[in-house]
């Protein structure tokens, strides 16, 4: 089951798609002002790990980036740096006029940050926490605060509750960097064992956590287990890998490959 924090009810709703098998998302930006819109990374963030979560259950997902007017014929900043942080490009971008029309219906979610007014939405409305980034001194950092690797990005901002403000430095964007490089090397390393199925409880426990979007949750249990005494080299393998389709930092991307 999927649920999503309502924002008009402050309470977890069931994510219930009109037209059975089809789950129609938007994810509504605000227009480019010049300005790095780390909010909108996060709206487009929200709506990939949907529908990698949706997808784990057998739903197909439609996202279309809705904007309040015509959008600009190319791609602001939040569309240019999600494709950096493995965000799945849109099925397609509309105004929200013609937004419906993209999607084929209404949508059944809609995510948002801070300022689109909820009682212009129909459906299911969550919302995105705002995000500031500072790299070295300066606020609002741009794109340049993602090179190296930019699924660091991606860990810092799944570090926190979708809906809860984030304020990114330096020191967070190393501590994920060096966690995401370390849990590669870890899970390249299990793959040399004899595979081992996942522990009940520990698929239980993701799959909850997956069903609500609730990213440092599901995190915390992976944390776990990689340190956990004694756990089995193949089960862990096999929890991180499946873990991965929905949290897309690509842990797998060292196995097989030469130790240095």
């Amino acid at each position: 089951m999927l649920r999503l924090l309502d924002a008009r009810s402050g309470c977890h709703a069931q994510v219930k798609p009109a037209r059975p098998g089809l789950l129609r998302v938007g994810a509504h930006l605000r227009p480019g002002s010049g300005e790095p819109d780390w909010t909108g990374v996060r709206v487009l963030l929200i709506a990939d790990l949907l529908a990698r979560a949706a997808e784990l259950g057998g739903l197909q997902v439609l996202i279309v980036v809705v904007f309040p007017g015509e959008p600009a014929a190319e791609a602001g900043f939040a569309e240019r740096a999600a494709g950096l942080l493995g965000i799945h490009p849109p099925a397609g971008r509309a105004s929200s006029a013609l937004a419906p029309a993209v999607l084929g219906g209404l949508a059944d979610v809609h995510i948002a940050g801070p300022g689109v007014p909820d009682d212009q939405l129909r459906g299911l409305v969550t919302r995105a926490g705002a995000v500031r980034v500072r790299m070295q001194g300066s606020a609002d950092a741009d794109a340049g605060a993602i090179r190296g690797d930019p699924l660091a990005m991606r860990l810092a901002l799944m570090s926190r509750r979708n809906d809860h403000a984030a304020d990114i430095d330096d020191t967070e964007l190393v501590r994920a960097c060096n966690l995401t490089a370390r849990w590669r090397v870890q899970v390249a390393d299990w793959a040399e064992s004899p595979s081992r199925p996942m522990r009940p409880r520990i698929r239980a426990e993701l799959d909850a956590a997956f069903g609500d979007l609730d990213m440092p949750q599901a995190l915390q249990l992976l944390t776990g287990l990689a340190q956990e005494a004694g756990a089995a080299d193949g089960a862990r393998f096999e929890t991180f890998a499946f873990a991965d389709r929905v949290l897309g930092l690509e842990l797998a991307r060292q196995v097989g490959q030469p130790r240095r």
